[in-house]
């Protein structure tokens, strides 16, 4: 495969936060792109498009998949409100894992040469000791469904291209954020424009994130370049901040002024545990950092946008669409 050659690429998931911004980014770079959708979107007038329904282990994938060269896989089930913890993990294990296998094997017999599985750094663990970041020979040790639904994806991934030749790539990223984000992310954003008071002032932790421009640049990368087929590779902006410089940051981007408190990080943790909150509380106290240089330097990458450039397109449009989970 050349890094020069123009591809049929497919894209799961086309209609999502990530898979949007990867669709268009082929496209400019003159790929012909066939956006794969679980359902019509308003989004995506594109004629190209295919419907391909529900993913999962049954998925017939024959029509989709037909005169591609390459599958770009962002589609996955992220957390669900209102859903219980059985539900939650029975759905993870059949959209991201089986889903997920099911699609690399009718890939393989469709005759596509590779597939790029956006997976998660949650394959890794949930945090990491400050300035111990996670590197891309840390072992596997997922801690929750999704992340364990995650790494079986991989695993499985690895068994087929041993069988079949597909070339396989894994990018785990952390907190994906930029232009269009939702969830937790955007609720940040919320609470910084109002000018309400946060309690983040004593919090000294580091977070890697990935601005979505960053990601995209990455996966185009990892679509095209022969260096990258049978490698894992780790995503970040490359600068990590702490929660009261990220809340500065979002300020500095709205240009407004943030109200940051001093509270003793036990506090809200204790508050966490109080209200059911624990893991929204760990998370914002909690460090989970990536070392970015090993596919730095297989793939002569660099993260093209800064942290600042990101955050500033997050808040102009923050909202729009869901966040993709770590």
């Amino acid at each position: 495969m050349s890094a020069s050659t123009a591809l049929a690429v497919g894209v799961t998931g086309a209609s999502g936060f990530v898979g949007r911004a990867v669709c268009a980014a082929l496209r400019e770079q003159h790929h012909a792109i066939r956006p794969l959708l679980r359902r019509r979107h308003g989004g995506h007038p594109d004629e190209s498009a295919l419907l391909v329904g529900e993913v999962g282990p049954d998925t017939d994938w024959q029509q989709a998949l037909q005169g591609l060269d390459v599958v770009v896989h962002c589609a996955a089930h992220v957390h669900q409100m209102g859903d219980g913890a059985d539900t939650q993990a029975s759905a993870y294990q059949r959209v991201n894992t089986d889903g997920t296998l099911q699609l690399a094997r009718c890939a393989a017999q469709a005759g596509v040469q590779r597939l790029v599985f956006i997976s998660s750094i949650k394959v890794l663990g949930e945090s990491t000791l400050h300035g111990h970041p996670f590197r891309h020979d840390t072992p596997p040790a997922p801690q929750d469904p999704y992340g364990q639904s995650k790494w079986a994806a991989e695993q499985g991934l690895w068994r087929i291209a041993a069988e079949t030749g597909l070339e396989v790539v894994v990018i785990r990223p952390p907190l994906v954020y930029g232009q269009g984000v939702g969830a937790n992310f955007a609720a940040l954003i919320r609470l910084v424009r109002s000018g309400w008071p946060l309690p983040l002032g004593l919090i000294n932790n580091r977070r890697s994130m990935v601005g979505l421009r960053n990601l995209v640049d990455l996966i185009c990368r990892c679509t095209t370049d022969p260096q990258a087929a049978g490698l894992t590779f780790l995503v970040s902006d490359g600068e990590d901040l702490s929660t009261p410089d990220l809340v500065l940051r979002l300020a500095k981007a709205m240009g407004c002024r943030a109200r940051i408190w001093r509270v003793p990080v036990a506090w809200l943790k204790l508050a966490g545990q109080l209200t059911g909150r624990s893991a929204q509380v760990d998370r914002l106290t909690g460090s989970l950092q990536v070392d970015i240089s090993r596919t730095c330097e297989l793939l002569d990458w660099h993260p093209p946008h800064t942290v600042d450039e990101e955050l500033a397109l997050a808040v102009g449009n923050a909202g729009q669409n869901k966040g993709i989970r770590p």
